[in-house]
């Protein structure tokens, strides 16, 4: 689920609002990718899983909730949800965060 948001809302990169928001860094050990995660409890997974694009004016905030890591060696895909209720009142829960 994306959220999309005019960069005059927040006052600092992204990376600082996601972190206010209880996000932290992450880097893919196998792609590279940087993103954003917030677990869901004390273990690794289930997971809120952010990635960030820029175009224009906009900062888009793509969000899913990672269940599980792959299950099978060699996988790429985990059992990931896009959008449902748990998405829906994360995102609520990060436009609190904006001014």
């Amino acid at each position: 689920m994306k959220l999309i948001l005019d960069k005059n809302l927040i006052n600092e990169n992204p990376a600082n609002f996601l972190k206010k928001a209880g996000y932290g860094f992450i880097i893919d050990r196998k792609t590279g990718n940087e993103s954003f995660v917030r677990r869901c409890g004390r273990n690794f997974y289930p997971r809120f899983h952010m990635y960030i694009d820029e175009a224009g004016d906009k900062i888009i905030f793509n969000l899913h909730l990672d269940q599980k890591q792959a299950s099978y060696e060699g996988a790429h895909a985990h059992n990931a949800e896009y959008d449902g209720e748990a998405v829906e009142r994360e995102i609520e829960r990060i436009k609190e965060f904006i001014i």
